[in-house]
């Protein structure tokens, strides 16, 4: 059994999906934050602006800004609903088309004639977005709030601007408890990049695709054909024989987690690869995720493998 990002045809591309610019509240116009990206080496980028009434509810055009080896994908960080907490809800939709119907949310402060944040995420997978819950240690989201959620596709788990500025940027937490809850979602890394602090190229994907264009890069999104970083590389995910075959970049630690407090580590000095065995309190909630670390404290994150597949 081998993961669905290293199964499936392609090659990886190295994509941030939540950066801002002038458009809405972040220090650099468009043009700028998509020049700054493909120099820094990425593939594609996603200038995910607050989708609210008062930065005129933008979903930014970045088509002039892609290249022979740079593309963009329009997408949107929009707003509706609060959490139990009074916070209103941040949503990642990567992929959004332009005729999107904006969501009614003037502001960052709650609005009670709002759509829910679940039925607006709704909306933004029925367009054919990939949606992530953004940021959930920031303004601390709780495993309830997720729930409800539905239609989510992943968890933030890494968000650079958020450990830079506020040393908040986890979503661990939240992830593991909704997958113990039977939700099969995927976890992404990001920037969340406003380019007013030094919040930018420190978290990003790593997605499976035949090509670097939009289409094909939110669909292997939407798959979950991807995983998260902020340095180290997987290079192969696979189950066989009732063992974990990880193959890697110099680590020196690889973790296979699985439900609850399930976990079995390997150590040691640049490894390239690890065999780790499923063991049955590894299996018995049905997935088994990665996690390597490498000299420097750099983290990558597998997606589950759902062992029912």
């Amino acid at each position: 059994m081998q993961h669905i990002a290293f199964s499936r045809p392609g090659r990886f591309w190295r994509g941030n999906l939540h950066t801002h610019s002038t458009r809405s509240d972040g220090a650099l116009p468009p043009e700028e934050v998509c020049r700054r990206y493909e120099e820094a080496g990425y593939d594609f980028l996603c200038l995910s602006d607050h989708l609210i009434g008062r930065y005129g509810y933008p979903i930014t055009d970045t088509r002039d800004y892609r290249s022979n080896r740079f593309t963009t994908i329009l997408g949107a960080e929009v707003h509706s609903g609060t959490l139990s907490n009074g916070e209103i809800w941040h949503i990642l939709a990567v992929g959004l088309p332009e005729d999107f119907e904006r969501p009614n949310q003037p502001d960052f402060t709650p609005h009670a004639e709002g759509e829910s944040a679940g039925a607006l995420a709704r909306r933004c997978v029925e367009a054919g977005a990939y949606v992530a819950m953004a940021h959930p240690e920031w303004y601390a989201m709780t495993a309830a709030d997720g729930a409800t959620i539905g239609a989510a596709h992943a968890v933030e788990i890494y968000n650079h601007g958020c450990v830079v500025g506020a040393a908040r940027g986890s979503g661990i937490g939240i992830w593991d408890a909704l997958l113990n809850e039977g939700r099969r979602l995927t976890a992404c890394a990001t920037d969340d990049a406003h380019f007013t602090e030094p919040d930018h190229f420190g978290g990003w994907v790593m997605v499976k695709a035949e090509a670097n264009e939009p289409d094909a890069l939110v669909a292997a999104l939407r798959e979950g054909a991807y995983y998260a970083t902020t340095g180290p590389e997987i290079h192969d995910l696979r189950i066989d024989g009732g063992v974990i075959h990880v193959t890697c970049s110099p680590a020196e630690r690889v973790i296979a987690l699985g439900a609850g407090a399930a976990n079995e580590a390997r150590h040691g000095k640049a490894m390239g690869r690890a065999e780790i065995p499923l063991t049955d309190r590894i299996a018995k909630g049905g997935w088994v995720r990665i996690v390597l670390d490498d000299a420097a404290g750099r983290r990558a994150w597998s997606n589950p493998i759902w062992l029912d597949d």
